[in-house]
């Protein structure tokens, strides 16, 4: 069965989460826990740190089921 990714946002970023994709290391979860929260839906919580260290996080994602991009703002 295909599912699809899951999409956050806040007003700096969109993180996406591909469920598929994940090896479940948790990397995520202990090195980040105020955004990554296990327990707790939705799961993801973009006010949960600053963009800098949740760029620095997703990015240490082992299986690129995290990703992110940049939100461009509309002039």
């Amino acid at each position: 069965m295909k599912t699809n990714p899951n999409v956050f946002s806040n007003s700096d970023i969109t993180v996406t989460y591909n469920p598929c994709k994940c090896i479940n290391a948790e990397r995520c979860a202990r090195e980040l826990s105020n955004v990554f929260r296990q327990s707790v839906i939705p799961w993801i919580d973009l006010d949960g740190a600053s963009t800098k260290k949740i760029i620095k996080q997703v990015k240490k994602c082992p299986s690129g089921a995290l990703q992110f991009y940049v939100n461009q703002e509309v002039a």
